[in-house]
């Protein structure tokens, strides 16, 4: 059963698109089966959990300018992925930058990294997106002078018990937590505000180990993954280890840009963008890693991951290199595989698998 898989085309005008394709992971075969151009500068995607509606950034004209940008919901109309648009409401920010919804399919939430700030959403049962509920700035700066003058928020993702909400601000050196009602759709700060990364770190994306015991943040400028204890009743974390996600030997210039884990857990794989490599993880029994390979990722500027549901294929965007490549995830060793050709595909940089 081919999947149906959703990447976005980061560029202005009918350039970008979000394009849906059907994909064979097995031999790495893809049939573009639809493509939606009333979107410009899709930079991230988000699927409701019933898979009816799909959400984008929409930035028309320019991405990261001085006017606000938007939110886009989308009714995904059949199996082959087109989309009929429903509305489209302010961002609040500018460079907006990711997007996630909670468990119970009303909540949507929003990262804008320009302006470092979060904002939360309440979806309504058609799929159309409320005006912003909650607003978030974020205020203060870190030791980077070039890039953390002020605050960068780079993501914003619900815990797997969907009582919290955390964002990585790349600007602050900081994980932000916030507690909210998905009956109201509203934002406040959790009695552990934030925790504090190593200083010039740059946190750019986390995610949750399954269990949600767990969270793996990994940071952009100096080339890390941070573990983070998560207790799920007061939503506080506590840092455990910090790993890094290059060769020993590796002296160029590399950023990371995003981090995923296998649904059963036991593995993490996260990007390197210079280094041009994808860097994978054993997850041991505290939640812990431990390097298991880095590998080419078949592209330049590998900027986002998806692993398929059941856990056997990772996808990497490689958003410079204007592709993406498929790889096979060994069950028993976690080790990556490449299959079949890259897709060719201008500026991918968002993958999402319905």
């Amino acid at each position: 059963m081919p999947l149906l898989v959703f990447i976005t085309a980061f560029a202005p005008g009918e350039t970008g698109a979000i394009h849906a394709y059907l994909l064979d992971p097995q031999h790495a075969k893809w049939k573009p089966v639809a493509k939606t151009t009333d979107v410009e500068h899709p930079f991230f995607l988000a699927i409701s959990p019933d898979e009816k509606h799909l959400y984008s950034i929409h930035a028309p004209g320019e991405f990261g300018g001085q006017k606000d940008e938007q939110v886009a919901a989308y009714r995904i109309t059949n199996d082959q992925g087109e989309l009929q648009l429903i509305n489209r409401q302010s961002s609040r920010g500018a460079a907006s930058c990711y997007l996630d919804v909670d468990a119970s399919g009303k909540v949507l939430f929003l990262a804008n990294y320009l302006g470092g700030s979060v904002a939360s959403y309440s979806l309504r049962e058609d799929g159309s997106i409320s005006e912003a509920i909650s607003f978030h700035q974020h205020s203060g700066s870190s030791v980077n002078v070039d890039r953390q003058q002020g605050p960068h928020a780079h993501c914003i993702v619900v815990s797997p018990n969907n009582r919290w909400a955390y964002a990585a601000d790349l600007g602050l050196d900081q994980i932000l937590a916030y507690s909210f009602d998905a009956e109201t759709s509203r934002l406040s700060p959790n009695k552990q505000p934030f925790v504090r990364t190593i200083p010039g770190a740059g946190p750019r994306h986390l995610t949750f180990h399954p269990s949600g015991q767990h969270v793996y943040v990994i940071n952009e400028m100096a080339n890390s993954l941070t573990v983070f204890d998560h207790n799920m009743e007061t939503g506080f974390l506590i840092e455990r280890q910090t790993i890094s996600t290059l060769p020993e030997d590796f002296d160029g210039t590399s950023h990371c840009a995003d981090v995923k884990v296998t649904p059963d857990g036991r593995f993490i794989y996260g990007t390197n963008r210079g280094h041009d490599s994808v860097a994978a993880y054993r997850v041991e029994s505290t939640g812990t890693l431990t390097l298991l390979d880095i590998v080419p990722s078949g592209g330049k500027g590998p900027q986002n991951l998806a692993i398929t549901k059941d856990g056997q294929f990772l996808l990497c965007a490689n958003m410079p290199g204007n592709n993406v490549t498929v790889f096979h995830i060994d069950a028993q060793t976690g080790n990556l595989r490449s299959v079949g050709d890259p897709l060719s595909i201008p500026s991918p940089s968002c993958i999402m698998i319905r």
